[in-house]
C-alpha cells in the first residue's frame, strides 16, 4: 500500500481520538448538570451550551472518522478476508459507540428538557463506558486477536 495509504490511516486515527475525546468530556458536563441547583440558571444554561457545542462537533469528527474507515476498510481491504474476526468485533464496538453518542444526544434533550432522571453518580458511570469502548478497539485493531 502506498503513502495514501498511510495518510488516510494517520488522519483516521487522528478523528478517532477527537470523537472519543468529545464522549469522553460530554457526560463529564452532564454530571455537572445533574448537580447543578435548580435555582441556578446561568449555570445550567452555560452548562448546556458547552453541552450541544460539544455534541455537535463531536458529531462532525465522527462522521469524518466513519468516512476514512470506510476507505481504509473498503478502498484499501483493511480487515477484509479470511483471519479478520477482529474487524468484525471492532466494527460492533463502532456501532455501540454510535449508539452511545446517540444515549448522549437523548441525555441532552433530556436536560433541555428539564427531564433529566439520572443521578451525578450515574453519569460518572455511564461515562466510563466509553473508555471501555475505545481500549477494546485499540486492541482489537493493534493485537488482532482473532
Amino acid at each position: 500500500m502506498g503513502s495514501s495509504y498511510l495518510w488516510v490511516k494517520a488522519f483516521h486515527i487522528v478523528f478517532i481520538a477527537a470523537w472519543f475525546a468529545g464522549l469522553f468530556y460530554l457526560p463529564r458536563i452532564f454530571v455537572n448538570l445533574a448537580m447543578v441547583a435548580p435555582d441556578s440558571h446561568a449555570e445550567r444554561e452555560r452548562l448546556l451550551l458547552m453541552a450541544r457545542k460539544l455534541y455537535r462537533f463531536s458529531n462532525i469528527l465522527m462522521v469524518v472518522a466513519l468516512a476514512l474507515g470506510l476507505v481504509l476498510w473498503l478502498g484499501y481491504g483493511v480487515g477484509l478476508g479470511a483471519g479478520n474476526g477482529w474487524m468484525h468485533a471492532k466494527l460492533v464496538l463502532v456501532l455501540a459507540t454510535i449508539g452511545y453518542q446517540e444515549l448522549c444526544r437523548r441525555r441532552l434533550r433530556d436536560f433541555e428538557g428539564m427531564a433529566n432522571r439520572h443521578s451525578h453518580r450515574w453519569y460518572r458511570v455511564f461515562n466510563e463506558v466509553t473508555v471501555l469502548l475505545f481500549a477494546a478497539i485499540v486492541v482489537l485493531v493493534v493485537v488482532k486477536p482473532f
